[in-house]
């Protein structure tokens, strides 16, 4: 860090500017690399270690809630695209680390915290937009009760925890 203390704005610029692009390599390598592990499977990937809660285990509770055979079209659509939601998934996690790493570091760098805060949206937000068309194509071809039962999902989960 000596290093950068010791240049001008415009090349301590391009070394964090350099770093960024090397971070967000390593982040699309990362979720390239186990978008590759799973690609070559037939069956949906395991979960991430230290992840205790993740889309499958939201998908399955979901479509436990439904009715059988609109059931089997949620986790069909979930297989579908396992492999598409498991990188985005890593990649939301990796960008937690990322600002994580960021605010550990030293000397404090209140942009790079930024940077790395602002690429943990981007990645949450793809990863949400692919949640929300798995949901779309699976509810486009289940029964209205289905539809309903995904509908008032978090309020009968609610009222259930409540009640218990």
């Amino acid at each position: 860090m000596a290093l950068l203390a010791n240049l001008t704005g415009t090349a301590r610029v391009r070394y964090l500017l350099v770093g960024s692009l090397t971070l967000n390599l390593v982040l699309m390598g990362a979720a390239g690399a186990v978008a590759y592990q799973h690609s070559s499977s037939a069956t949906a990937p395991k979960p991430i270690a230290g992840i205790r809660r993740g889309f499958e285990s939201h998908f399955d509770r979901i479509a436990a809630s439904l009715p059988a055979d609109d059931a089997r079209i949620m986790r069909a659509q979930l297989r579908a695209d396992a492999v598409k939601l498991a990188a985005a998934e890593t990649e939301v996690r990796l960008s937690e680390e990322a600002i994580r790493n960021s605010l550990r570091a030293e000397p404090f760098d209140p942009a790079a915290t930024r940077t790395a805060m602002a690429e943990s949206n981007r990645a949450r937000d793809r990863f949400f937009q692919l949640v929300h068309d798995a949901v779309a194509a699976a509810t486009a071809k289940m029964s209205p009760d289905g539809r309903k039962a995904i509908a008032d999902w978090p309020t009968r989960r609610t009222d259930r925890v409540v009640t218990q």
